[in-house]
């Protein structure tokens, strides 16, 4: 009865959340965005930890941007694209929030809030289905290097319900990085240029250490192929710290996606 008082609780939120977008959105008359990303990742790596081993994945995603209040929802499917994982394959449910704060002095804040409900088609509800709040939090003017600016990710992950297999599992992900966009005159948007390290604190559970996990390096950046379709490649480089999340020290995978909007 308690569980389903607090999902009560959620969808009820949810729905005034979303109430007030509309709201907001038949004031100001803004325009609904919906994106389509179709995203081949060369490797699942999943907070430092390969999800699918060494075989590659497919997302499938459709994010809808409300009426450009800030506010946003969004579904996607995951799958490997070799056999063998049909019990991680995944659907994530996302409500978001994303904004700025200070944005006239040096203490500039971009922030994007995301709650995710983690749902495996093919398992039992009760083996593995999780929810996720995520933060991250970007500081444009804070340094005084233009184009360079340091960022921070939380994650915090804990099981739909406290009964189920993956109880156990809760637990918090800290990223902590370095970001610097490159202008290139021969390209029309920048290169991204990004090195972090993360800190993994109870996240997995007892199967994983308490400790510096890995560290990554990035590049990445943005074509236009037409009015509404780019293609967004990027180059991952993982240097792994901990057996308990990765036992590859060195590990290069890539994403590239196409996205169109709607």
């Amino acid at each position: 009865m308690k569980r389903i008082k607090v999902h009560k609780a959620k969808i009820l939120l949810i729905v005034v959340l979303l109430s007030g977008t509309l709201c907001v959105a038949k004031d100001e008359e803004k325009k609904l965005s919906i994106t389509l990303d179709l995203t081949y990742r060369s490797k699942w790596i999943t907070k430092g930890s390969e999800g699918y081993g060494s075989d590659p994945a497919l997302y499938k995603t459709i994010d809808i941007d409300l009426w450009d209040t800030g506010f946003g929802l969004g579904v996607t499917h995951q799958e490997a694209t070799n056999s063998g994982w049909v019990d991680k394959e995944r659907l994530n449910y996302d409500l978001y929030y994303k904004n700025s704060l200070l944005d006239d002095t040096a203490y500039q804040t971009k922030y994007k809030i995301r709650w995710r409900y983690k749902n495996y088609p093919n398992r039992p509800r009760d083996s593995k289905n999780s929810q996720e709040w995520q933060g991250k939090f970007s500081f444009p003017k804070i340094l005084p290097v233009k184009n360079l600016f340091p960022y921070y990710t939380v994650y915090y992950e804990y099981p739909v319900g406290s009964d189920y297999d993956n109880h156990d599992k809760t637990g918090w992900l800290h990223i902590f990085g370095l970001g610097y966009d490159l202008n290139i005159p021969e390209l029309s948007n920048p290169l991204r240029l990004t090195a972090d390290i993360s800190y993994r604190d109870g996240l997995g559970g007892g199967t994983k250490d308490h400790d510096w996990s890995h560290a990554t390096l990035s590049i990445s950046t943005k074509f236009k192929l037409a009015d509404n379709l780019s293609f967004v490649p990027a180059v991952y480089h993982q240097i792994s710290m901990d057996d308990s999340t990765c036992e590859e020290n060195s590990i290069t995978y890539c994403h590239l996606s196409l996205k169109y909007k709607l």
